[in-house]
């Protein structure tokens, strides 16, 4: 059994960590940290202990993973003090602010023999699996090009905001999903484009940004923007001989937001009318058009890979490098802003 706190009790906590961890009989939650108590909007749920006391958190000897669920400018200090409790620790994305801070996590975890992640949760997208999937049978032949978009119509958002701050991006905020993926399964790139923009004018927010990574010929986009009112393809992927169109999003976040939970069968799962269409060329020259079931994602499977490395002693699925490499890139793209 693994034993888990969290700080934290909000949205993150209790939208995109909760709902999947209940689900699992080898992980139990015992005390969840609210920061404000008087804020508090979320059902409380039975058998676990709340605390606005943030030692009988830390210092709790039952407890062994610690998931730090708060802004981004609080990581950093609540992760070091979860290690200096000799608590192993998982925080939600974008990691840290900077790349140094999150070396010195990683480095202050490597010395102490406890384990450090960064929640990426959207490597168990249904689409991104799905696309792992088309290009693994190997039908579109060798990859030339992949575009990935994550696109809003939400202009109420950037209009709102009238100062720029680097961690309150758009691109640390959302990039941090798309380029573990990109990370995760191409790994470094040769070089990067960056084209990171305040569509509003300087001194706004960042609400645009449109990144080309290079792996010898193959190029790989990762394009978000808070003004598209209709939406591009979630993924659009070429080859040689083909090529895969996915129109729509892993749809758990549409049914996490209706309070629609994974332990409902069809919970974040596509119908015939959600699945990407492959189209491609044979041997003998004949096109091809088929649609392509989708694989279920779950967002649970970080919690899966914490259970095998913290109770097993497996190697963690989501590495230091990658997640030091993706900090970098965002540090970067903020420099490049427009």
């Amino acid at each position: 059994m693994l034993t888990i706190g969290y700080i934290g009790n909000g949205k993150s906590t209790n939208r995109y960590h909760l709902p999947f961890v209940l689900q699992r009989e080898n992980i139990k939650v015992k005390t969840i940290y609210q920061r404000n108590p008087k804020n508090e909007s979320w059902d409380r749920i039975a058998g676990v202990n709340y605390t606005s006391d943030l030692d009988e958190l830390l210092n709790d000897k039952d407890i062994q993973l610690i998931v730090v669920c708060t802004r981004t400018d609080s990581h950093y200090e609540y992760a070091k003090l979860v290690l200096e409790h000799n608590k192993h620790c998982l925080v939600e994305k974008p990691f840290m602010e900077t790349s140094e801070q999150a070396k010195e996590i990683f480095a202050m975890a490597k010395e102490k023999g406890l384990i450090v992640q960064a929640y990426q949760n959207r490597r168990f997208d249904s689409d991104f699996l799905t696309v792992q999937k088309v290009i693994a049978e190997g039908k579109i032949g060798d990859l030339l090009e992949v575009e990935m978009h994550y696109d809003y119509y939400r202009p109420e958002v950037p209009e709102s905001v009238h100062e720029f701050n680097p961690i309150e991006s758009f691109l640390y905020g959302h990039a941090c999903h798309t380029l573990d993926q990109v990370i995760s399964y191409f790994g470094k790139p040769d070089h990067i484009h960056y084209d990171v923009r305040q569509l509003l004018g300087q001194g706004r927010m960042n609400d645009y940004f449109d990144l080309d990574l290079y792996y010898g010929v193959l190029k790989v986009s990762v394009k978000s923007s808070y003004f598209r009112l209709k939406e591009r393809p979630s993924f659009v992927v070429y080859g040689k001989k083909g090529c895969f169109v996915k129109e729509t999003k892993d749809r758990q976040e549409e049914h996490l937001k209706l309070f629609y939970m994974p332990d409902n069968k069809d919970f974040g799962i596509d119908t015939i009318k959600h699945y990407g269409v492959l189209t491609y060329m044979d041997e003998e020259g004949t096109i091809h058009e088929e649609k392509v079931k989708s694989v279920n994602g779950d967002y649970g499977r970080v919690y899966d890979d914490l259970y095998e490395a913290i109770i097993n002693g497996k190697d963690k699925t989501i590495t230091d490098e990658q997640t030091l490499l993706q900090m970098e890139i965002l540090e970067t793209g903020v420099k490049n802003l427009k």
